[in-house]
């Protein structure tokens, strides 16, 4: 397989900042149902006594496919670069985290669209070599009204080299008020890849993962994390209503091990801070929920 060089030209990547696309999309109850059959919801949680049910918070990203023809898929299962999203040259693509506000409810059966904008592309260098991050600006709307907005960061990184020492893990908090263990599988990783329509091959192609960006395992996509991370909340706290929520990816999680999800309030009730960390105690993502108090 080819192996895209590792040269940045940042100047040339910038070019795509300020650039735009919208997609449309039905926030249909099929999909839904499917994602509440994915992660062991029962279908109630769907149904509303009086009118359409609102979406659970990040569900959204089930919706609003970036769809592509096989011909213009890269080597990694993603769209070839240089569309919405810039060129940029490093083989590695993770989602690195999010800020997500939340304005008002997105009703299942409702129309909506997806207005996205490229607000930067930046070079950094880490222990692993050059670093690229792009971040993306989503307004989700029904009728006009904007419902949620997230800033989405991309990072791009170089393959490892041969022998590299990984930077040192950094350990999770040791207590919490909640926890909940995932036993992730290639099954889960499938259908959840499935209902995004992302055809990363990192999640459901082992030969490829190990192989070509030599990890041990499949790796857990980090929105489905963030996704258990609020159903964690949810399930301890029904009647809560998200304000916002900011996530980042610290390391990766893998199939072949478990790992837990947990949850921390705080004593005023308005803020919950969330995090996953893998089976040797390392944290994985860490999170933040700000509610909105009657």
């Amino acid at each position: 397989m080819t192996i895209i060089p590792e040269s940045l030209d940042i100047t040339l990547l910038q070019q795509w900042v300020g650039k735009t696309e919208t997609h449309h999309d039905v926030i249909n109850a099929s999909a839904a149902s499917a994602l509440a059959a994915t992660l062991d919801h029962q279908q109630s949680t769907l149904a509303a006594p009086n009118g359409p049910k609102a979406l659970r918070p990040l569900w959204h990203w089930i919706y609003f496919w970036a769809v592509c023809g096989q011909s213009d898929v890269g080597s990694d299962g993603h769209p070839q670069r240089g569309g919405f999203l810039p060129p940029v040259p490093l083989p590695r693509r993770m989602w690195a985290g999010g800020r997500l506000t939340f304005s008002g409810p997105l009703p299942i059966g409702a129309a909506a669209s997806r207005t996205s904008q490229i607000m930067s592309v930046t070079e950094k260098s880490g222990k692993s070599g050059s670093l690229a991050f792009v971040t993306v600006k989503h307004e989700i709307a029904v009728d006009g009204i904007v419902a949620i907005t997230e800033e989405h960061d991309i990072v791009y990184r170089a393959l490892a080299e041969p022998g590299a020492i990984a930077p040192p893990p950094k350990l999770a908090p040791s207590e919490a008020l909640w926890t909940r263990t995932v036993h992730p599988d290639p099954v889960l990783l499938f259908r959840y890849s499935a209902l995004t329509f992302n055809g990363h091959r990192i999640h459901y192609d082992r030969s490829y993962v190990t192989e070509v960006e030599g990890y041990p395992g499949l790796i857990v996509h980090g929105p489905l994390i963030a996704t258990l991370l609020v159903d964690l909340l949810l399930e301890h706290m029904p009647e809560a209503q998200l304000a916002t929520f900011n996530f980042r990816a610290i390391g990766p999680l893998f199939d072949i091990a478990s790992f837990d999800i947990c949850g921390q309030p705080d004593a005023d009730g308005r803020t919950v801070h969330l995090w996953a960390r893998n089976a040797r105690g390392e944290l994985a993502m860490q999170a933040e929920a700000t509610l909105l108090v009657p």
